[in-house]
């Protein structure tokens, strides 16, 4: 029997993010995914400032940025009957892509089929083990661990991995959280579509893109989507369909040939590549975690794709959770904090089912005006409630705006900083360890800091150049501690309460 620290059960974005930043942390782990590799759909397009942030200190960035260069010139959302007919604009051509005064991130517009072999790569690069073409077969936790059987789908090869913890990160029909009895709750099909991928010559048509086409006709509920891919001259439909009187096999190859002519508005030529049902489904797991098993992404929650969402929260939860299994499996945390996980993401999703659900309804309807989300305060004003910081007095998610003050349980604000003569943003610091930010007033406090394991002092003013000079305001001054994912846990003056917040978070 193998032995791991982590086995990983799912190879999408929750699953490859998991890795990747188990990995990083220095956790051994091993993925397994049922596919033959990553994804070719172009979907869960989009990668937001907060997503970004993270991937920053890991160098990923430009990667991502390259990924979505197929997409740079796409911007709204456009809703036709046909694409040859006239579009009405349900989301501004005019959205930001950086937003500076709040983030060093930026929106990207990578999808699924570009993003996961750059998780993937970096993961293997990191010492990660991703076993595809493999299977889950059997899941059996005790007190001391969870042992599971793995088989190769082509060589019925079967394996034994003695694993400390599993992330269960198998999807929306994953069976993981089903086997140990993990309700979905609130969970219904809102919708049920057919998406197929295919090749044409559009240049002709579409002179101007959006970020994707709502398919309907205008002031009437909406039959499907209509997208670019990276892939260049393919493009993506998606289809809803009633499951009552259709299934996805009625929606053979003829017809999605047909359909996609007829919803282009004109008899071009169209090559089929590849077709896949899905639901659009909302519902948040009744808890996220059973004793040494974690569920992130998808098999924790699932919403519309308002506001596109869904995979940058499956890349969240990995990064919450990988700091906290690496604390663990290193001795420096007990299992308490692990018990955070839910109480801080889970609350997120909860609030966040709720705001796609109505967004999607508004830009599907009538009258798009009616659209209730904050598309920048659902990406950069997450708040947490958790023993994992100390101080926190907020009493929801989410406040009225973003506000740019460390406070416990908040992402820490937006700094632009100078080091070593280049610019980069604070939560370029924060991925691998707690982070002390001091400044000259609290020198004896760093200098004590510097001899607490597992924790990095950096000095504003001295080592790091404040460059907007906004130090002051956003941060108050003296000393903040932040988390490992960018998350103010504690704020004080003195060695021995640091030390005591330390502790408290960790244990």
């Amino acid at each position: 029997m193998e032995n791991v620290p982590v086995l990983i059960v799912g190879g999408g974005y929750a699953g490859l993010a998991s890795a990747l930043f188990l990995a990083h942390q220095g956790v051994r782990c091993v993925l397994v995914d049922r596919h033959p590799g990553t994804s070719v759909l172009g979907r869960a397009r989009g990668i937001n400032p907060r997503t970004t942030e993270i991937y920053r200190p890991l160098g990923l960035d430009q990667q991502v940025k390259e990924a979505g260069r197929p997409f740079d010139g796409e911007a709204g959302v456009a809703r036709c009957a046909t694409l040859s007919d006239e579009w009405q604009w349900v989301l501004g051509e005019d959205f930001p892509r950086a937003l500076p005064e709040l983030s060093a991130g930026e929106f990207g517009l990578a999808d699924q089929s570009t993003m996961e072999p750059i998780l993937a790569q970096a993961a293997r690069d990191r010492g990660a083990e991703l076993w595809f073409d493999t299977q889950c077969v059997e899941v059996e936790p005790d007190a001391g661990g969870v042992t599971v059987v793995t088989e190769h789908r082509r060589t019925g090869e079967r394996r034994a991995v003695r694993a400390a913890y599993v992330i269960a990160a198998d999807g929306y029909r994953g069976t993981i959280a089903k086997r140990l009895g993990i309700e979905r709750m609130g969970h219904r099909v809102l919708r049920n579509y057919l998406t197929f991928l295919f090749k044409a010559d559009l240049s002709g048509i579409i002179t101007k893109r959006a970020l994707f086409w709502i398919i309907g006709n205008p002031g009437a509920a909406a039959s499907g989507a209509f997208a670019s891919h990276a892939l260049p001259g393919h493009w993506g439909i998606s289809l809803n369909y009633d499951p009552a009187t259709e299934s996805p096999a009625d929606f053979t190859d003829e017809r999605c040939v047909a359909t996609a002519k007829r919803l282009i508005g004109r008899d071009v030529p169209v090559e089929l590549v590849s077709k896949a049902a899905w639901e659009e489904a909302v519902g948040v797991a009744a808890r996220y975690r059973d004793g040494r098993i974690f569920l992130v992404g998808d098999s924790a929650h699932v919403w519309p794709a308002a506001g596109a969402l869904g995979a940058n929260s499956a890349v969240q939860d990995a990064h919450n959770l990988a700091w906290k299994l690496a604390a663990v499996l290193a001795g420096r945390a007990s299992d308490a904090l692990l018990g955070t996980y839910e109480a801080e993401r889970r609350p997120v999703a909860l609030e966040l089912a709720d705001l796609t659900v109505r967004s999607q309804d508004a830009r599907f309807g009538a009258d798009p005006g009616d659209d209730p989300m904050d598309p920048i305060l659902c990406i950069l004003g997450q708040r947490y409630r958790s023993t994992a910081m100390v101080g926190a007095t907020h009493e929801t998610v989410f406040g009225d705006s973003v506000h740019q003050h460390a406070r416990p349980g908040t992402r820490a604000p937006h700094l632009w900083l100078a080091r070593d003569g280049r610019r980069i943003g604070v939560h370029d610091l924060f991925h691998d360890s707690f982070v002390l930010l001091t400044d000259l007033t609290a020198e004896a406090l760093a200098e004590a800091a510097r001899n607490i394991d597992g924790l990095r002092v950096h000095r504003i003013g001295t080592e790091l150049l404040d460059v907007e000079d906004v130090w002051q305001v956003r941060y108050g001054g003296g000393a903040v501690l932040v988390r490992p994912d960018g998350y103010v846990a504690w704020r004080g003056d003195s060695a021995a309460a640091l030390m005591d917040a330390l502790h408290r978070i960790q244990h």
